[in-house]
Protein backbone atom coordinates (compact mmCIF):
# COMPACT_ATOMS: atom_id res chain seq x y z
CA UNK A 1 0.00 0.00 0.00
CA UNK A 2 1.63 3.37 -1.19
CA UNK A 3 1.63 5.77 1.74
CA UNK A 4 1.59 9.46 0.09
CA UNK A 5 1.88 12.36 2.07
CA UNK A 6 0.89 16.35 0.47
CA UNK A 7 2.38 19.06 2.11
CA UNK A 8 -0.43 21.97 1.40
CA UNK A 9 -4.39 21.91 1.17
CA UNK A 10 -5.06 24.54 -1.14
CA UNK A 11 -5.71 23.83 -4.87
CA UNK A 12 -2.70 21.98 -5.74
CA UNK A 13 -2.47 19.63 -2.53
CA UNK A 14 -6.36 18.67 -3.05
CA UNK A 15 -6.12 18.28 -6.35
CA UNK A 16 -3.44 15.40 -5.98
CA UNK A 17 -4.50 13.99 -3.57
CA UNK A 18 -8.12 13.71 -4.86
CA UNK A 19 -6.90 12.26 -8.27
CA UNK A 20 -4.27 9.78 -5.86
CA UNK A 21 -7.21 8.15 -4.56
CA UNK A 22 -9.35 8.02 -7.25
CA UNK A 23 -6.38 6.11 -9.47
CA UNK A 24 -5.23 3.87 -6.80
CA UNK A 25 -8.52 3.79 -3.74
CA UNK A 26 -6.05 1.81 -1.84
CA UNK A 27 -3.23 4.46 -0.94
CA UNK A 28 -2.74 6.08 2.12
CA UNK A 29 -3.18 9.59 1.74
CA UNK A 30 -2.75 12.40 4.04
CA UNK A 31 -2.76 16.50 3.37
CA UNK A 32 -0.53 18.36 5.85
CA UNK A 33 -2.78 21.31 6.69
CA UNK A 34 -1.77 24.42 7.92
CA UNK A 35 -4.44 25.74 9.36
CA UNK A 36 -8.57 24.42 9.29
CA UNK A 37 -9.40 25.79 5.65
CA UNK A 38 -8.92 22.75 3.38
CA UNK A 39 -9.25 23.45 -0.70
CA UNK A 40 -10.90 27.12 -0.07
CA UNK A 41 -10.76 29.80 -2.97
CA UNK A 42 -8.57 31.91 -1.80
CA UNK A 43 -9.58 34.15 -4.95
CA UNK A 44 -13.06 34.60 -3.59
CA UNK A 45 -11.65 36.52 -0.66
CA UNK A 46 -12.52 40.27 -2.06
CA UNK A 47 -16.28 38.98 -2.61
CA UNK A 48 -16.41 37.48 0.97
CA UNK A 49 -15.28 41.26 2.27
CA UNK A 50 -17.64 42.89 -0.64
CA UNK A 51 -20.41 40.99 1.06
CA UNK A 52 -21.37 39.53 -2.37
CA UNK A 53 -20.72 36.08 -0.91
CA UNK A 54 -21.27 36.87 2.98
CA UNK A 55 -20.30 33.36 4.35
CA UNK A 56 -17.42 32.20 4.14
CA UNK A 57 -18.22 28.48 3.77
CA UNK A 58 -19.19 29.40 0.47
CA UNK A 59 -16.17 29.63 -0.60
CA UNK A 60 -15.02 25.91 -0.34
CA UNK A 61 -14.65 24.27 -3.09
CA UNK A 62 -15.91 21.40 -1.55
CA UNK A 63 -16.12 20.03 2.12
CA UNK A 64 -16.08 15.84 1.78
CA UNK A 65 -12.54 14.12 1.19
CA UNK A 66 -13.46 10.47 1.04
CA UNK A 67 -10.54 8.47 1.19
CA UNK A 68 -8.23 11.35 2.15
CA UNK A 69 -7.24 12.07 5.68
CA UNK A 70 -6.99 15.62 6.04
CA UNK A 71 -4.70 16.69 8.60
CA UNK A 72 -5.81 20.39 9.48
CA UNK A 73 -3.20 22.74 11.67
CA UNK A 74 -0.62 20.29 10.77
CA UNK A 75 2.83 22.56 10.14
CA UNK A 76 5.42 20.89 8.18
CA UNK A 77 9.21 21.89 9.24
CA UNK A 78 11.38 20.07 7.55
CA UNK A 79 11.64 17.21 4.73
CA UNK A 80 14.51 14.24 5.27
CA UNK A 81 14.42 12.44 1.58
CA UNK A 82 16.74 10.18 3.28
CA UNK A 83 14.75 8.71 5.66
CA UNK A 84 11.68 9.58 3.75
CA UNK A 85 10.34 11.52 6.43
CA UNK A 86 8.80 14.60 7.61
CA UNK A 87 9.22 16.32 10.71
CA UNK A 88 5.73 17.89 11.64
CA UNK A 89 4.22 20.43 13.99
CA UNK A 90 1.07 19.43 15.00
CA UNK A 91 -2.15 21.82 16.73
CA UNK A 92 -1.68 24.96 18.94
CA UNK A 93 0.17 22.89 21.28
CA UNK A 94 3.49 22.64 18.97
CA UNK A 95 3.61 18.91 19.37
CA UNK A 96 6.14 17.88 17.12
CA UNK A 97 6.01 14.35 15.43
CA UNK A 98 7.92 12.60 12.31
CA UNK A 99 5.18 10.81 9.52
CA UNK A 100 6.98 8.69 7.18
CA UNK A 101 6.14 8.49 3.49
CA UNK A 102 6.47 6.36 -0.24
CA UNK A 103 5.58 9.61 -1.59
CA UNK A 104 5.76 13.11 -1.17
CA UNK A 105 4.27 16.32 -2.87
CA UNK A 106 5.00 19.63 -1.84
CA UNK A 107 2.39 22.16 -3.06
CA UNK A 108 2.98 25.01 -0.16
CA UNK A 109 1.74 27.36 -2.70
CA UNK A 110 3.01 31.07 -2.70
CA UNK A 111 3.70 34.06 0.34
CA UNK A 112 3.04 37.44 -0.43
CA UNK A 113 6.16 39.53 -1.15
CA UNK A 114 6.41 41.93 1.65
CA UNK A 115 8.12 45.51 0.46
CA UNK A 116 11.97 45.18 1.25
CA UNK A 117 12.79 47.83 4.06
CA UNK A 118 9.35 49.46 3.93
CA UNK A 119 8.83 50.66 7.67
CA UNK A 120 5.11 49.74 9.16
CA UNK A 121 4.06 46.73 8.02
CA UNK A 122 3.66 45.18 11.28
CA UNK A 123 2.28 47.84 12.76
CA UNK A 124 -1.73 47.29 13.83
CA UNK A 125 -4.20 47.76 10.68
CA UNK A 126 -1.98 47.11 8.27
CA UNK A 127 -3.10 43.49 6.87
CA UNK A 128 -2.19 41.04 3.73
CA UNK A 129 -5.25 39.37 2.09
CA UNK A 130 -3.26 35.81 1.23
CA UNK A 131 -4.97 33.35 3.38
CA UNK A 132 -8.39 32.55 4.81
CA UNK A 133 -6.97 34.17 8.35
CA UNK A 134 -6.32 37.64 6.40
CA UNK A 135 -9.45 37.18 4.87
CA UNK A 136 -11.09 37.25 8.73
CA UNK A 137 -8.54 40.07 10.16
CA UNK A 138 -9.70 42.44 7.50
CA UNK A 139 -13.69 41.32 7.65
CA UNK A 140 -13.69 42.16 11.64
CA UNK A 141 -11.90 45.40 11.04
CA UNK A 142 -14.44 46.21 8.30
CA UNK A 143 -17.27 45.55 10.53
CA UNK A 144 -15.92 47.77 13.77
CA UNK A 145 -17.62 51.45 12.61
CA UNK A 146 -14.46 53.14 12.57
CA UNK A 147 -13.82 51.50 9.13
CA UNK A 148 -14.16 54.34 6.74
CA UNK A 149 -11.27 55.05 5.09
CA UNK A 150 -8.69 52.01 3.21
CA UNK A 151 -5.28 52.72 1.47
CA UNK A 152 -4.67 49.54 -1.02
CA UNK A 153 -0.41 49.53 -1.87
CA UNK A 154 -0.11 47.83 -5.23
CA UNK A 155 -2.29 47.68 -8.19
CA UNK A 156 -2.28 44.01 -9.71
CA UNK A 157 -5.15 41.67 -9.48
CA UNK A 158 -5.54 41.42 -5.35
CA UNK A 159 -5.36 45.40 -5.29
CA UNK A 160 -8.16 46.34 -8.13
CA UNK A 161 -10.34 43.50 -7.06
CA UNK A 162 -10.07 44.55 -3.16
CA UNK A 163 -10.95 48.27 -4.40
CA UNK A 164 -14.06 47.46 -6.17
CA UNK A 165 -14.84 45.22 -3.08
CA UNK A 166 -14.14 48.40 -0.33
CA UNK A 167 -16.20 50.21 -2.49
CA UNK A 168 -19.01 48.22 -2.90
CA UNK A 169 -19.15 48.33 1.59
CA UNK A 170 -19.10 52.02 0.82
CA UNK A 171 -15.37 52.68 2.65
CA UNK A 172 -13.11 55.69 0.84
CA UNK A 173 -10.77 54.06 -1.16
CA UNK A 174 -6.97 55.35 -2.28
CA UNK A 175 -5.30 53.09 -4.50
CA UNK A 176 -1.27 53.65 -4.72
CA UNK A 177 0.05 51.82 -7.68
CA UNK A 178 4.15 51.66 -8.50
CA UNK A 179 3.41 51.67 -11.97
CA UNK A 180 1.55 54.15 -14.72
CA UNK A 181 -0.88 53.14 -15.52
CA UNK A 182 -2.18 50.84 -13.06
CA UNK A 183 -2.39 46.65 -13.24
CA UNK A 184 1.02 46.27 -15.26
CA UNK A 185 0.11 42.78 -16.71
CA UNK A 186 -2.04 44.29 -19.36
CA UNK A 187 -0.95 46.60 -21.94
CA UNK A 188 -0.92 50.90 -21.16
CA UNK A 189 -3.88 51.27 -22.94
CA UNK A 190 -6.30 49.00 -21.35
CA UNK A 191 -4.08 50.05 -17.72
CA UNK A 192 -5.70 53.61 -18.27
CA UNK A 193 -9.37 52.54 -19.04
CA UNK A 194 -9.12 50.74 -15.63
CA UNK A 195 -7.57 53.62 -13.84
CA UNK A 196 -10.47 55.46 -15.64
CA UNK A 197 -12.75 52.79 -14.39
CA UNK A 198 -11.61 52.90 -10.45
CA UNK A 199 -12.23 56.50 -10.40
CA UNK A 200 -15.72 56.35 -12.07
CA UNK A 201 -16.68 53.94 -9.02
CA UNK A 202 -14.87 56.37 -6.82
CA UNK A 203 -11.58 55.52 -6.29
CA UNK A 204 -8.47 57.67 -6.09
CA UNK A 205 -5.68 56.33 -7.98
CA UNK A 206 -2.33 57.40 -7.31
CA UNK A 207 0.11 56.00 -9.98
CA UNK A 208 3.73 55.60 -10.27
CA UNK A 209 4.30 56.44 -6.68
CA UNK A 210 6.58 54.52 -4.63
CA UNK A 211 5.38 53.89 -1.01
CA UNK A 212 8.09 54.66 1.33
CA UNK A 213 6.51 54.85 4.94
CA UNK A 214 3.58 53.32 7.03
CA UNK A 215 2.65 54.93 10.24
CA UNK A 216 0.67 55.72 13.03
CA UNK A 217 -0.80 58.85 12.12
CA UNK A 218 -0.57 60.68 15.47
CA UNK A 219 -3.12 62.71 16.95
CA UNK A 220 -5.80 61.39 14.24
CA UNK A 221 -6.79 57.85 14.13
CA UNK A 222 -5.68 55.56 11.59
CA UNK A 223 -2.45 54.77 9.72
CA UNK A 224 -0.48 57.38 7.48
CA UNK A 225 1.02 56.13 4.15
CA UNK A 226 3.69 58.60 2.58
CA UNK A 227 5.76 58.43 -0.58
CA UNK A 228 7.63 59.39 -3.80
CA UNK A 229 6.47 62.70 -5.01
CA UNK A 230 5.05 63.72 -2.00
CA UNK A 231 2.47 61.59 -1.58
CA UNK A 232 0.68 61.35 1.68
CA UNK A 233 -2.69 59.85 3.17
CA UNK A 234 -4.70 58.63 6.17
CA UNK A 235 -6.76 56.17 6.41
CA UNK A 236 -8.36 53.25 8.96
CA UNK A 237 -6.54 50.44 7.48
CA UNK A 238 -4.43 49.63 4.84
CA UNK A 239 -3.84 46.60 2.38
CA UNK A 240 -0.74 45.71 1.44
CA UNK A 241 -1.02 43.45 -2.08
CA UNK A 242 2.54 44.07 -3.91
CA UNK A 243 2.41 40.27 -5.45
CA UNK A 244 3.56 36.91 -4.33
CA UNK A 245 7.10 35.21 -4.98
CA UNK A 246 7.06 30.54 -4.26
CA UNK A 247 6.95 29.38 -1.16
CA UNK A 248 10.09 27.19 -1.31
CA UNK A 249 11.94 27.22 2.27
CA UNK A 250 11.11 23.71 3.09
CA UNK A 251 12.03 22.22 -0.35
CA UNK A 252 15.15 23.82 -0.51
CA UNK A 253 16.83 23.24 2.73
CA UNK A 254 15.49 19.49 1.73
CA UNK A 255 18.41 19.90 -1.40
CA UNK A 256 15.69 20.29 -3.95
CA UNK A 257 17.03 22.56 -6.87
CA UNK A 258 15.02 25.53 -7.63
CA UNK A 259 14.70 27.69 -11.36
CA UNK A 260 16.03 30.87 -11.80
CA UNK A 261 12.75 32.69 -10.70
CA UNK A 262 13.15 30.68 -7.04
CA UNK A 263 10.46 28.63 -7.62
CA UNK A 264 10.57 24.64 -7.36
CA UNK A 265 12.41 23.43 -10.37
CA UNK A 266 10.34 19.97 -11.91
CA UNK A 267 9.62 17.78 -14.96
CA UNK A 268 6.56 17.89 -16.94
CA UNK A 269 5.73 14.70 -14.98
CA UNK A 270 5.91 17.37 -11.55
CA UNK A 271 8.83 15.46 -10.58
CA UNK A 272 11.42 17.49 -8.18
CA UNK A 273 15.20 16.81 -8.40
CA UNK A 274 14.60 14.08 -5.91
CA UNK A 275 13.18 10.58 -6.73
CA UNK A 276 9.68 10.06 -5.16
CA UNK A 277 9.28 13.81 -4.34
CA UNK A 278 6.84 15.57 -6.51
CA UNK A 279 5.73 19.45 -6.52
CA UNK A 280 3.03 21.51 -7.84
CA UNK A 281 1.05 24.58 -7.78
CA UNK A 282 2.21 28.15 -7.14
CA UNK A 283 5.57 27.11 -5.41
CA UNK A 284 6.44 25.42 -8.48
CA UNK A 285 7.80 26.31 -12.31
CA UNK A 286 5.17 26.15 -15.16
CA UNK A 287 5.78 25.23 -18.28
CA UNK A 288 4.83 27.84 -20.55
CA UNK A 289 3.59 26.20 -24.15
CA UNK A 290 4.52 29.45 -26.23
CA UNK A 291 7.95 30.07 -24.77
CA UNK A 292 8.41 26.09 -24.90
CA UNK A 293 10.61 26.67 -21.68
CA UNK A 294 9.49 26.86 -17.77
CA UNK A 295 8.48 30.32 -16.74
CA UNK A 296 7.09 31.03 -12.99
CA UNK A 297 3.00 31.41 -14.29
CA UNK A 298 1.24 31.27 -10.81
CA UNK A 299 -2.12 30.26 -10.51
CA UNK A 300 -5.35 28.51 -9.69
CA UNK A 301 -6.23 26.69 -12.70
CA UNK A 302 -2.26 25.79 -12.96
CA UNK A 303 -1.97 24.92 -9.55
CA UNK A 304 -5.50 22.66 -10.16
CA UNK A 305 -3.93 20.77 -13.51
CA UNK A 306 -0.48 20.75 -12.21
CA UNK A 307 -2.13 18.94 -8.56
CA UNK A 308 -3.62 16.41 -10.54
CA UNK A 309 -0.84 15.00 -12.88
CA UNK A 310 1.51 14.81 -9.74
CA UNK A 311 -0.99 12.75 -7.77
CA UNK A 312 -1.91 10.55 -10.59
CA UNK A 313 2.53 10.15 -11.00
CA UNK A 314 2.57 9.32 -7.24
CA UNK A 315 0.64 6.43 -7.38
CA UNK A 316 1.91 4.69 -10.54
CA UNK A 317 0.54 6.94 -13.29
CA UNK A 318 2.59 8.01 -16.19
CA UNK A 319 0.96 11.71 -17.16
CA UNK A 320 2.24 15.08 -18.05
CA UNK A 321 1.31 18.38 -17.49
CA UNK A 322 0.70 19.77 -20.88
CA UNK A 323 1.52 23.13 -19.91
CA UNK A 324 0.10 27.04 -19.89
CA UNK A 325 -0.12 29.95 -21.82
CA UNK A 326 -0.85 32.55 -19.41
CA UNK A 327 -4.59 32.78 -19.21
CA UNK A 328 -5.91 35.07 -16.45
CA UNK A 329 -9.65 37.42 -16.31
CA UNK A 330 -10.47 39.48 -13.42
CA UNK A 331 -13.69 41.72 -12.99
CA UNK A 332 -13.16 45.74 -11.96
CA UNK A 333 -16.63 47.39 -11.10
CA UNK A 334 -18.00 46.99 -14.56
CA UNK A 335 -15.49 46.08 -16.70
CA UNK A 336 -13.86 42.35 -17.31
CA UNK A 337 -10.05 42.18 -18.90
CA UNK A 338 -8.48 39.45 -19.72
CA UNK A 339 -5.26 38.07 -21.02
CA UNK A 340 -3.63 35.34 -22.76
CA UNK A 341 -0.18 33.90 -23.76
CA UNK A 342 2.43 36.93 -24.45
CA UNK A 343 2.35 40.54 -24.82
CA UNK A 344 4.07 42.37 -27.30
CA UNK A 345 7.63 42.96 -25.08
CA UNK A 346 7.45 39.48 -23.95
CA UNK A 347 7.11 38.17 -27.70
CA UNK A 348 9.78 40.33 -28.42
CA UNK A 349 12.26 39.25 -25.52
CA UNK A 350 11.52 35.76 -26.39
CA UNK A 351 12.84 36.54 -30.46
CA UNK A 352 9.35 36.40 -32.23
CA UNK A 353 8.42 39.49 -34.79
CA UNK A 354 5.41 40.53 -32.85
CA UNK A 355 2.56 42.88 -34.11
CA UNK A 356 -0.29 43.96 -31.80
CA UNK A 357 -3.31 45.05 -33.44
CA UNK A 358 -6.41 46.51 -31.67
CA UNK A 359 -9.95 46.62 -32.76
CA UNK A 360 -12.84 47.85 -31.53
CA UNK A 361 -16.52 46.40 -32.26
CA UNK A 362 -19.93 45.31 -30.36
CA UNK A 363 -20.02 42.30 -28.06
CA UNK A 364 -23.39 41.60 -30.16
CA UNK A 365 -25.54 42.62 -32.82
CA UNK A 366 -25.73 46.31 -32.64
CA UNK A 367 -29.52 46.39 -32.96
CA UNK A 368 -30.40 43.43 -30.28
CA UNK A 369 -30.85 45.67 -26.68
CA UNK A 370 -27.70 46.14 -24.87
CA UNK A 371 -25.05 45.72 -26.72
CA UNK A 372 -21.41 47.03 -25.21
CA UNK A 373 -18.16 47.57 -26.71
CA UNK A 374 -15.05 45.07 -26.62
CA UNK A 375 -11.63 46.11 -26.61
CA UNK A 376 -9.87 43.57 -28.94
CA UNK A 377 -5.65 43.52 -28.45
CA UNK A 378 -4.78 40.68 -30.89
CA UNK A 379 -0.80 39.72 -30.83
CA UNK A 380 0.91 37.65 -34.03
CA UNK A 381 4.26 37.15 -35.49
CA UNK A 382 4.82 38.97 -38.66
CA UNK A 383 7.31 36.49 -40.44
CA UNK A 384 4.50 33.73 -39.45
CA UNK A 385 0.70 34.68 -39.38
CA UNK A 386 1.65 32.47 -35.60
CA UNK A 387 -1.10 33.70 -32.73
CA UNK A 388 1.02 34.89 -29.73
CA UNK A 389 -1.65 36.20 -27.20
CA UNK A 390 -4.74 38.46 -27.13
CA UNK A 391 -6.26 40.75 -24.54
CA UNK A 392 -9.78 42.21 -24.21
CA UNK A 393 -11.74 44.64 -22.26
CA UNK A 394 -15.15 45.27 -22.30
CA UNK A 395 -18.28 45.34 -19.91
CA UNK A 396 -18.10 42.13 -17.75
CA UNK A 397 -21.79 40.83 -19.24
CA UNK A 398 -19.80 40.77 -22.50
CA UNK A 399 -18.76 36.93 -22.59
CA UNK A 400 -14.77 38.53 -22.13
CA UNK A 401 -13.80 35.15 -20.00
CA UNK A 402 -15.04 33.18 -22.64
CA UNK A 403 -14.18 34.96 -25.62
CA UNK A 404 -10.40 35.40 -24.20
CA UNK A 405 -10.75 31.18 -23.75
CA UNK A 406 -11.20 31.00 -27.35
CA UNK A 407 -7.93 32.75 -27.91
CA UNK A 408 -6.26 30.57 -25.31
CA UNK A 409 -7.64 26.94 -26.92
CA UNK A 410 -6.05 28.82 -30.27
CA UNK A 411 -2.67 29.10 -28.44
CA UNK A 412 -2.60 26.07 -27.17
CA UNK A 413 -2.55 24.05 -30.46
CA UNK A 414 -0.66 26.69 -32.04
CA UNK A 415 -2.80 28.26 -34.32
CA UNK A 416 -2.16 31.33 -36.54
CA UNK A 417 -3.79 34.32 -36.41
CA UNK A 418 -5.83 33.80 -39.55
CA UNK A 419 -7.00 30.58 -38.67
CA UNK A 420 -9.00 31.42 -35.66
CA UNK A 421 -11.66 32.51 -38.78
CA UNK A 422 -12.35 29.21 -39.69
CA UNK A 423 -13.47 27.85 -36.07
CA UNK A 424 -17.26 27.36 -35.88
CA UNK A 425 -18.01 29.29 -33.30
CA UNK A 426 -21.99 29.61 -32.40
CA UNK A 427 -23.65 32.84 -33.35
CA UNK A 428 -27.50 34.86 -32.25
CA UNK A 429 -28.03 38.37 -32.69
CA UNK A 430 -28.42 38.27 -28.84
CA UNK A 431 -25.11 37.27 -27.91
CA UNK A 432 -22.57 37.41 -30.93
CA UNK A 433 -21.96 38.32 -34.77
CA UNK A 434 -21.78 36.04 -37.52
CA UNK A 435 -18.14 36.74 -36.90
CA UNK A 436 -17.72 36.56 -33.46
CA UNK A 437 -15.47 39.55 -31.99
CA UNK A 438 -12.75 36.59 -31.62
CA UNK A 439 -12.71 37.07 -35.52
CA UNK A 440 -13.25 40.58 -36.13
CA UNK A 441 -10.08 41.30 -34.19
CA UNK A 442 -7.87 38.10 -36.21
CA UNK A 443 -9.29 39.66 -39.17
CA UNK A 444 -8.16 43.35 -38.14
CA UNK A 445 -4.52 42.03 -37.43
CA UNK A 446 -4.54 39.93 -41.27
CA UNK A 447 -5.78 42.85 -42.67
CA UNK A 448 -2.96 45.81 -41.02
CA UNK A 449 -0.45 42.99 -41.43
CA UNK A 450 -0.90 42.76 -44.98
CA UNK A 451 -1.40 46.29 -46.09
CA UNK A 452 1.47 47.50 -44.01
CA UNK A 453 -1.07 49.10 -41.61
CA UNK A 454 0.70 48.07 -38.80
CA UNK A 455 3.82 50.02 -38.99
CA UNK A 456 2.30 53.26 -37.94
CA UNK A 457 -0.50 51.69 -35.63
CA UNK A 458 -0.65 52.78 -32.38
CA UNK A 459 -3.00 51.30 -29.50
CA UNK A 460 -4.51 54.81 -28.68
CA UNK A 461 -5.86 54.63 -32.41
CA UNK A 462 -8.07 51.38 -32.49
CA UNK A 463 -9.02 49.75 -35.74
CA UNK A 464 -13.06 50.76 -36.05
CA UNK A 465 -15.52 47.97 -36.61
CA UNK A 466 -17.94 49.00 -34.17
CA UNK A 467 -20.99 48.77 -36.34
CA UNK A 468 -20.02 44.98 -36.78
CA UNK A 469 -20.84 44.78 -40.44
CA UNK A 470 -17.19 43.22 -41.96
CA UNK A 471 -18.27 40.17 -43.82
CA UNK A 472 -21.34 39.70 -42.15
CA UNK A 473 -24.91 38.26 -43.19
CA UNK A 474 -27.45 40.31 -42.19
Amino acid sequence: MTRLLVIGGSDAGISAALQAHEIDPRAEISVLLADEYPNYSICGLPFYLSGETPDHRQLAHRTAFDGIDILTNHRAVSVHPATQTVDVVRGANGRAETMRYDHLIIATGAVPVRPQGLPGLDLPGVYGLHTMGDGFAVQSRLMGSEARSAIIVGAGYIGVEMADALRHRGVDVTLVSHTDPVFPSIDPSFGRLIGEELSRHGVRVVAACTVERIEAAGNRRGLTVSGSGGFAATADLVLVATGVRPDTTLAATAGIALGPSGAIRVTQRMETTIPGIGAAGDCVETWHRILQRSAYLPLGTTAHKQGRVAGENAVGGARLFAGSVGSQTVKVFELAIARTGLREAEARTAGFDPVTIETETWDHKAYYPGAQKLRIRVTGDRRTGRLLGAQILGHWRSEVSKRIDVFAAALFHGMGVEDLNDLDLSYTPPFSSPWDPVQMGAQAWMSAVKTGADKSFTADRPTNLEKGTQHESP
